[in-house]
């Protein structure tokens, strides 16, 4: 079993590391909570144990983790409704568009051409594994029905 991750990224190339993990990561939307007043956007999801997976060690499995963006000025989403908190989104990868240095806007990218974009003061991001995701996953890592 690998060690639980805890990565933080502060510019373009470590975001580009945490998208990398974070890729076919199941969100559902009333796990994505936007704290206006601290600035903050974080987002519950399960994601696929890439190390282990890549590695062979054992059957694919997916982790329980926490993204956290910081400094958020405003976040935006296209095509993700928010009426609807039992929705499950498949979250593709983060890219990180650089505006006036250091503020930029974080986009992360959902299937079914669905996004959240963060305008940030400065990029602040940080990905930490809470544990084995041991409900609703089926054998090869992924939720049943998705």
């Amino acid at each position: 079993m690998s060690p639980q991750l805890k990565l933080i990224a502060l510019d373009e190339d470590d975001l580009a590391v945490i998208s990398t993990h974070v890729q076919d990561a199941h969100v559902q939307v009333s796990d994505i909570i936007w704290r206006q007043g601290e600035k903050r956007l974080v987002i519950g999801m399960s994601r696929l144990d890439w190390e282990q997976t890549l590695s062979g060690e054992a059957a694919p499995r997916r982790l329980v983790s926490a993204l956290r963006f910081d400094r958020v000025l405003v976040c935006k989403s296209r095509n993700i409704d928010l009426a609807a908190p039992q929705s499950k989104l498949e979250l593709i990868g983060i890219e990180f568009h650089p505006d006036d240095d250091p503020a930029g806007s974080a986009l992360l990218l959902f299937s079914g051409n669905r996004a959240l974009r963060l305008d940030v003061e400065c990029l602040e991001c940080e990905l930490t594994d809470l544990g084995a995701d041991d409900l609703g996953t089926s054998e090869d890592g992924g939720e049943p029905g998705m």
